[in-house]
């Protein structure tokens, strides 16, 4: 560059016509030297920005490389933590419901324990509490309803064998709460839980000759506005009782039609039943009595009307709960008042005749509580919780006492129609019990009719009697020993 512009500058002196005019040689001169120095800045920019260029990939590079290896890291640490969380959530899932089938296990309610000298049998096939109980009127079936949705029919002459025999019927979306069976024994009558109303089923007979119970198609309308305490079926089969928590009864058609509806002015009925005869409708409840209405038909079997008949009056608190004797010619109450009674129902009540009391016993209530009369009306049995007592009869004596009978409180209790036993239940279990009180009453009548026999043929036939009462009572208390 030095070189050019010397030369220029002696090209000037040489020829100063073409390079008169200096301020254009100084232009030039200032032009070529800018353009030179940008040429050398131009020169040095380039390998700088290379340089720099290089050197900024190579950072990116480098950084961008470690950043992905750190995302890469962090996601396969993530990736760990998520398979140990996992693996965590699926132990601690496992451990809960291992956990929790072992709570269930354990609070899954356990066979109750209960054994006694005078236990018969236990009938177990129920998976639900029994809520309960009814006798046929030929004393073959004994027919229980429970929450599992099944309606279990016993044979009665299996309570003393190892095997006990039952046949199934199945309570289609709904479970029973009552069963009563229908006078002929060939169909029975059920109250659904959730349904509130009357299922009949009937008997029937399978193509290889075994028996089984159908649902009938037909349903009772839905007519109570409380919760029903219980449902009845009449001896003579004209007519069904259902009876409510809040004062009303009523009486059906065996249709499915209301005939009569009964204001008990009770304020709340407690229990309400028809008596064994199929004439009577009672209930009990707050007030200290018990109320007795006899229902009335024509000649022609037509439905009349509903009647008060006779009330029971003596307690001096409400009545919880009372029964029939089989011919309805005693009745059995027990009150809040802590007492319980025997009347003489057989009285001239068209007459304004008033029943008699017989006797009064002392026994402490406790709630939930049940009392059942022997057919033969020689023996109540009364129920409180889950306990049991036997009492004779003739002069009130407490005979035998059962204690934690159940696991939970006694929902029913019944004797069999002859007399030879009385049955609870409370859970999913029914307890079938010798009823020696009333061998031994049995055996102290035959005894006393034996003394005013006035001929020996039945002198004999009384001694035969108490012969066979006292093997079969001897032979129950030998056999539990």
């Amino acid at each position: 560059m030095r070189g050019f512009l010397t030369s220029l500058r002696v090209r000037r002196r040489v020829h100063p016509s073409v390079f008169s005019d200096e301020l254009v040689l100084d232009t030039v001169f200032a032009n070529v030297a800018e353009s030179f120095s940008m040429n050398m800045e131009l020169a040095f920019l380039i390998p700088v920005s290379v340089v720099l260029g290089a050197l900024v990939l190579l950072v990116v590079v480098t950084v961008g490389k470690k950043w992905g290896q750190s995302m890469q890291t962090e996601e396969q640490s993530k990736e760990r933590s998520e398979k140990k969380a996992n693996g965590t959530v699926g132990r601690t899932a496992a451990s809960k419901k291992q956990t929790k089938q072992q709570r269930l296990r354990k609070e899954r309610p356990q066979q109750h324990a209960f054994s006694h000298q005078l236990l018969a049998a236990s009938l177990k096939a129920h998976s639900g509490n029994i809520s309960s109980l009814d006798f046929s009127s030929n004393g073959k079936y004994l027919a229980s309803c429970s929450e599992d949705r099944t309606i279990r029919i016993w044979s009665t002459k299996d309570f003393m064998e190892k095997e006990h025999r039952c046949i199934r019927a199945n309570v289609e979306l709904d479970h029973a709460v009552f069963v009563r069976f229908s006078p002929d024994s060939r169909a029975f009558i059920t109250w659904l839980a959730n349904g509130e109303t009357i299922r009949i089923f009937k008997m029937s007979k399978k193509e290889d000759g075994s028996i089984t119970y159908i649902a009938s198609p037909e349903e009772f309308s839905q007519r109570h506005k409380a919760s029903v305490i219980n449902i009845g079926i009449a001896d003579t089969g004209k007519f069904i009782m259902t009876a409510s928590n809040d004062t009303t009864i009523l009486i059906w058609n065996l249709k499915g039609e209301v005939m009569a509806s009964i204001n008990t002015n009770q304020m709340t009925n407690a229990y309400a039943t028809i008596s064994p005869c199929g004439r009577f409708v009672a209930s009990c409840g707050f007030t200290p009595d018990v109320k007795v209405w006899e229902v009335c038909f024509g000649k022609g079997g037509d439905f009349k009307e509903v009647t008060r008949a006779f009330d029971l009056k003596g307690h001096s608190a409400g009545v919880h709960y009372f029964a029939f004797s089989n011919d309805s010619r005693r009745m059995a109450s027990i009150s809040k008042d802590n007492t319980w009674k025997l009347w003489d129902t057989d009285v001239e009540y068209k007459k304004q005749q008033d029943p008699y009391l017989l006797m009064t016993g002392n026994y402490t209530v406790v709630e939930p509580c049940h009392i059942a009369l022997s057919p033969d009306a020689r023996v109540v049995a009364i129920s409180c919780g889950n306990d049991m007592a036997l009492y004779n009869t003739e002069d009130g004596k407490l005979e035998e006492e059962f204690h934690n009978v159940h696991s939970e409180d006694i929902s029913d209790l019944r004797f069999d129609i002859n007399s030879r036993f009385v049955v609870t239940t409370g859970d999913r279990v029914i307890r079938v019990f010798h009823n020696t009180p009333g061998y031994r009453a049995a055996i102290r009548d035959m005894e006393k009719m034996l003394k005013k026999a006035s001929n020996s043929c039945m002198r004999q036939r009384l001694q035969q009697q108490i012969k066979e009462a006292k093997s079969a009572l001897n032979k129950v208390c030998n056999s539990r020993q």
